[in-house]
C-alpha cells in the first residue's frame, strides 16, 4: 500500500513538473493543478499513520489489535482547505489565461510563438 501511495504521489508531481516546463499557458495551469493534487495526497497520507486497507478510520480498543488508533483530523482539514484554495486559484489562472490570450493573440507563456 505504501508503494502504491508513493508511486501515485511521484507520478502526479513528476507529471506536473513536466507540464510546468511546457511553453503553453494551459499546460502550465494543468501542471500546477497536478502538483497541488500530489502535495495534497502527500499531506493526507502523513495523517494516516500506517495505511490499512478495509479498516474504519477510528478503531475501538480490542478491534483488530488496535490500541485506539485514529486518523489525525488536522491533515484532513489542511487538505480540504488546500482543495478549495487550489480550485479558486485554477479559476483565477484560467481567467488570466483568457485575458492574456485576448491581448497578445497567443497562448504561449512568453507571449511569442516559438518560431518567431
Amino acid at each position: 500500500m505504501e508503494l502504491v501511495l508513493a508511486a501515485a504521489i511521484g507520478v502526479l508531481v513528476g507529471s506536473g513538473v513536466w507540464l510546468i516546463l511546457r511553453p503553453r499557458t494551459y499546460q502550465v495551469i494543468i501542471g500546477l493543478s497536478l502538483i497541488s493534487y500530489g502535495v495534497n495526497l502527500f499531506i493526507f497520507s502523513m495523517g494516516l499513520g500506517k495505511p490499512m486497507l478495509g479498516l474504519p478510520p477510528i478503531l475501538e480498543k480490542g478491534e483488530a489489535g488496535a490500541l485506539g488508533i485514529h486518523a489525525d483530523p488536522l491533515p484532513q482539514a489542511l487538505v480540504l482547505t488546500a482543495i478549495v484554495i487550489g480550485f479558486a486559484m485554477t479559476a483565477l489562472f484560467l481567467v488570466v489565461l483568457l485575458a492574456a490570450r485576448g491581448l497578445t493573440g497567443t497562448d504561449h507563456v512568453d507571449g511569442r510563438e516559438s518560431g518567431s
